[in-house]
């Protein structure tokens, strides 16, 4: 797979939140994951209102759905990050994550402020595509 991404001086600098204006990729296969949530294999939410564990139990989940295709993180194009909105004031986890996970070429990302998610407990969601 091939991957490029694009961060024209024209547009902010999204780098400094951890992701990408624009991402090219081309590849053979195209991986759609659903979204993931900060529930460990047993169904318990790790980091109960706390935004940061979240975001990074999510992130895990993400790689774990990623790696079980045969794809990496780094084969991750776009994401979509659902946050609940009396949260949006507070993302900077959010931008923290996304740099740990994604130090190189991120993915172009959208960020959602949502009314809510599945479950009252959960503060993230997070779900995107891999190309490879």
């Amino acid at each position: 797979m091939t991957k490029q991404s694009l961060n024209p001086e024209t547009l902010f600098n999204s780098l400094q939140y951890g992701f990408s204006q624009i991402v090219v990729a081309e590849g053979t296969r195209t991986v759609h994951f659903s979204g993931q949530v900060a529930w460990d294999e047993h169904e318990n939410v790790v980091g109960e209102n706390d935004l940061r564990a979240q975001v990074w139990q999510s992130l895990k989940n993400v790689e774990t759905a990623v790696t079980t295709t045969g794809a990496t993180l780094n084969d991750i194009v776009t994401l979509r990050i659902y946050i609940v909105q009396s949260w949006m004031d507070k993302t900077a986890p959010v931008s923290e994550g996304l740099k740990e996970f994604f130090p190189k070429n991120p993915p172009a990302t959208t960020w959602i402020g949502v009314y809510g998610l599945a479950r009252p407990e959960f503060l993230i969601e997070i779900e995107g595509t891999a190309v490879f």
